[in-house]
């Protein structure tokens, strides 16, 4: 398999999982043209499209993915939310699993100021290997085994947080909507503590912010932590998720 980072960040959310069987979208949250560049403007392979909430970062082009044909799974807090009804839009809830071409996935809720948001667990049903999709949560209550790759938002540090507070160039009534939704380099790291990375063979940072965040201290902290060198997402990225590969 592999990740393709069609955007990361406030302005725009979207990734693919390739397999030799089928893509995944995950999120929609750039222009619809984007998306089909990203494709290669071929549609034929893609199974489906995962959206985690309704802020149009993440969904911004949910209409346009159904109408060409692509199923969504979403919640219903966020299909209500964005006033969204169509034949190809599918409800799920947390702790529902479902099963998408040969991506086998469990959904599961966040902490974020949002109806119902989600994150994903996904499995490839070939390989069994199990990927964690986390992004918009500034705290997770679950924990996950057996996971090979995590792609998590990592979206502040808090120390740089407080620095710009301090110096003005963030209102200080933004901090805390941003301490009750979004993940911390600290609480990323808090959770893959808690988590067993035994199998864990790549780290994706997603979702960081344009000033809260210093890309060069995430990826240092946590490769001193799980002895992984993160990739940080960024529009064209490319990962290649193998199971085995050295």
């Amino acid at each position: 398999m592999k990740c393709q980072v069609l955007a990361s960040g406030s302005k725009g959310n979207s990734y693919i999982l390739h397999s030799q069987t089928g893509s995944l979208l995950l999120e929609a949250g750039i222009h619809w043209k984007q998306i089909l560049q990203g494709l290669n403007y071929n549609l034929s392979n893609v199974v489906g499209c995962l959206i985690t909430h309704e802020h149009l970062d993440h969904s911004k082009a949910i209409n346009e993915v159904l109408t060409s044909g692509i199923d969504v799974y979403t919640s219903k807090g966020t299909a209500e939310a964005l006033n969204v009804k169509h034949y190809r839009l599918n409800t799920v809830k947390s702790k529902d699993q479902f099963q998408i071409g040969d991506f086998l996935v469990l959904a599961f809720d966040t902490e974020h100021d949002a109806e119902e948001p989600l994150g994903y667990l996904i499995q490839y049903v070939p390989t069994k290997e199990k990927l964690l999709f986390l992004t918009d949560s500034f705290y997770s209550r679950y924990k996950f085994k057996g996971l090979k790759y995590i792609c998590i938002e990592c979206n502040y540090i808090k120390e740089t947080l407080d620095k710009n507070i301090e110096e003005g160039h963030i209102s200080m009534e933004m901090k805390p909507r941003l301490l009750q939704s979004h993940f911390s380099l600290e609480n990323v790291k808090k959770f893959l503590q808690a988590n067993d990375l035994s199998q864990c063979q790549e780290i994706i940072l997603l979702h960081l912010s344009s000033i809260n965040a210093n890309a060069e201290q995430m990826i240092r902290e946590i490769k001193e932590l799980t002895g992984i060198i993160p990739k940080i997402a960024h529009k064209g990225l490319v990962v290649e998720l193998n199971k085995y590969p050295y």
